[in-house]
């Protein structure tokens, strides 16, 4: 198996397993909350139409298609691309970096186009102070910039 080979396969992973959350969360927590860790995580389902935070969430419909499926088209091809010409000279920071980001933007446009609306369903909070609603598909987004913005910075810099 090549070095892409294995980038996709990660990919896949990622995007199942966030679409598979997804599904388990609309079945599970259509008539409520789950109270995972009282006072700082519950399950519950929010229909995101927007972006992180829900931003662009009142904007007009084709403005937001245009821009949130046209982002996560360009993270997923951009990232997918980088990986394929990079080969076998990704780190293995690097190479999972990219694997989530690609498999997080593509788990978030399948939502995107196929139901209209992310479906978010962690939530994490500390009392009442809620963090935005979130998913696998946006952990793994925040996780792979992380890691490929610190290794950039001040690992491979080092090297």
């Amino acid at each position: 198996m090549t070095a892409f080979q294995k980038f996709l396969l990660v990919v896949s992973i990622i995007i199942f397993v966030d679409l598979l959350t997804k599904w388990l969360a609309v079945k599970l927590l259509g008539v409520g909350t789950i109270t995972v860790i009282p006072g700082l995580l519950d399950l519950t389902l929010v229909w995101n139409r927007g972006a992180a935070f829900g931003i662009l969430a009142q904007a007009p419909e084709y403005i937001r298609k245009i821009v949130l499926i046209g982002a996560s088209s360009v993270a997923a091809v951009l990232t997918i691309l980088y990986a394929y010409k990079s080969g076998n000279k990704l780190s293995k920071v690097e190479f999972y970096s990219l694997a989530l980001i690609a498999g997080g933007a593509i788990g978030n446009l399948y939502d995107r186009i196929v139901l209209g609306s992310v479906r978010d369903f962690i939530d994490f909070h500390i009392g009442n102070y809620h963090w935005p609603a979130f998913n696998i598909a946006d952990a793994s987004i925040t996780v792979g910039i992380a890691g490929f913005v610190i290794y950039e910075l001040f690992i491979k810099r080092k090297r």
